[in-house]
């Protein structure tokens, strides 16, 4: 498959204060292969203390160092607004212009054939209305081809992509969170993709989080749509670390491979479908035994080894 250069997707990575892992976060984008001929913007959020003013000024002074894509535009935001906020507004006033969008934060290290497997399935699944996204990342799956892809009903959101006519019909507010938090077979249903997502939606919903993610995921669910994943990651998170604002880990429960092969020749099907042994690999990852497992081992002291 051939895509004319007009058509590629453009790029749109989202970053807040951390500047050594931008640096590796562009570093590998600008590695791809369709890089020079990508477009890429840059959204950079404010700083929510004034502690974090002089990082945020760091960031913006590398940004406008950075080269090596098709056209690069940077919009600073004047004022903290969050991940949740940057992305739902990012994303559409991009996605209304272009039709489609890659979306990445500042803590992802994408392979050479990302932009190029995201670009081929964007265009492959764009009139299949039982696809929702596409993920770059995903965690090692047995049973699948290495140049292949499977299917979930659960967005992935590290490095991902989506169409305008998918993404403007969400509902942010999610209007019938009532009914859904009283309806069991509702709330088992949405948990089919992993054991945390509708108590992740009530902490949504009575603002103990501000996700973005989990209110995508739920309109996902409510659609009954798709999402494609590769058989190999094309995205590893280096973001479990002291610096990051979300998630600090010394066990990471998501560890990957990521794609080495370089390949540009991707394996697609139509025959869009839940495969009940990828799925039971798919979910363990979201259970409740591997939760508070990796829970009480983050828990635990950090002791190294001798020798």
């Amino acid at each position: 498959m051939t895509l004319a250069p007009d058509k590629y997707a453009p790029i749109l990575l989202f970053t807040y204060k951390r500047l050594n892992s931008l640096k590796k976060t562009i570093s590998a984008l600008q590695q791809n292969f369709l890089a020079e001929e990508s477009s890429l913007f840059v959204f950079s959020d404010n700083a929510k203390q004034e502690k974090d003013a002089g990082a945020i000024l760091e960031v913006r002074k590398y940004l406008r160092s950075v080269s090596g894509f098709k056209n690069i535009q940077i919009i600073e935001a004047e004022t903290n607004k969050g991940l949740a906020a940057s992305i739902t507004q990012g994303v559409s006033q991009i996605i209304n212009e272009y039709g489609k969008v890659i979306v990445l934060e500042d803590d992802l290290v994408t392979s050479r054939n990302f932009l190029t497997y995201m670009n081929k399935a964007l265009d492959f699944y764009e009139s299949n209305p039982k696809v929702f996204s596409i993920a770059g990342f995903t965690m090692p799956i047995k049973g699948v081809k290495q140049d292949s892809v499977y299917f979930t009903l659960r967005s992935s959101s590290w490095g991902w992509a989506t169409w305008k006519n998918r993404w403007q019909e969400v509902d942010w507010e999610i209007k019938e969170y009532e009914q859904f938090k009283k309806n069991p077979r509702e709330r088992k249903a949405f948990n089919r993709m992993g054991s945390d997502m509708a108590g992740m939606l009530d902490k949504q919903m009575n603002g103990q989080i501000n996700s973005w993610a989990i209110r995508w995921c739920y309109n996902q669910f409510k659609k009954e749509m798709y999402t494609v994943y590769p058989a190999v990651s094309k995205v590893i998170n280096i973001g479990f670390t002291e610096e990051a604002t979300h998630t600090k880990e010394k066990f990471e429960r998501f560890k990957t491979e990521l794609d080495n092969t370089g390949t540009e020749v991707f394996q697609f099907s139509q025959n869009v479908r839940l495969e009940p042994n990828i799925l039971s690999q798919f979910t363990k990852t979201y259970s409740i035994a591997s939760r508070i497992k990796y829970k009480l081992l983050n828990s635990l002291p950090f002791v190294p080894l001798k020798g």
